[in-house]
């Protein structure tokens, strides 16, 4: 694999993820800006995490994978999947339900983990041909840079840190996730298969 870019690993958080993601920003920050416009149908879809903030449940995560599924109801139903510690490592799934909280951009959702706790989710950096995303929280602790491929391409997320780094989040706090898929031959070939915008199912 391409080598990624050194990241520095942060303290454990002691939160909860639903209480982590759901602080409200510091009063001190400028807002946070999404991007202009999403669109939603293009954005569907299984994305690789490359680089992201740790939390309690998903430190040392490997091979971790982020997917969307828009149903009928505007629902996006969202998969988090990922080994924890090893490419053999149990398999880790969460569920949230996302909904998208600014229709005039489609970027600033709303992700439930349990009822009735939502957390911001803004869609902060987008390349024009969908292949790689930058997701923030409005108090700048909590980062995700994902791309379509599990192949990291280093110029790009390298564009894709200094735009956080120009946002005011502190990279000292960003990890880079580790991708083995040669030791997931049936989890690659699933997420290989999926058709576009898919439910997910694998378990």
């Amino acid at each position: 694999m391409t080598p990624v870019p050194t990241l520095k690993r942060p303290c454990l958080t002691l939160f909860l993820p639903v209480l982590a993601f759901g602080m409200s920003g510091c009063a001190g920050n400028a807002p946070l800006a999404t991007v202009d416009a999403v669109d939603l149908q293009r954005f569907m879809g299984a994305w690789y995490v490359h680089a992201y903030t740790p939390l309690l449940v998903d430190h040392n995560a490997v091979n971790p994978v982020e997917h969307y599924h828009l149903c009928p109801d505007g629902v996006i139903a969202t998969t988090y999947q990922f080994r924890k510690g090893s490419a053999d490592g149990r398999l880790r799934t969460f569920t949230p339900r996302g909904t998208v909280h600014d229709t005039a951009t489609n970027a600033e959702w709303r992700m439930q983990f349990v009822w009735p706790f939502k957390a911001p989710y803004l869609i902060v950096g987008l390349d024009e041909d969908y292949g790689g995303t930058v997701i923030g929280h409005p108090n700048r602790k909590y980062l995700w840079i994902m791309h379509r491929s599990s192949e990291v391409d280093p110029a790009r997320l390298q564009r894709h840190l200094d735009l956080a780094r120009e946002l005011g989040f502190d990279l000292d706090r960003v990890v880079s996730a580790r991708h083995d898929w040669d030791a997931e031959p049936e989890r690659r070939a699933y997420l290989e298969a999926l058709p576009h915008g898919a439910p997910f199912t694998y378990r």
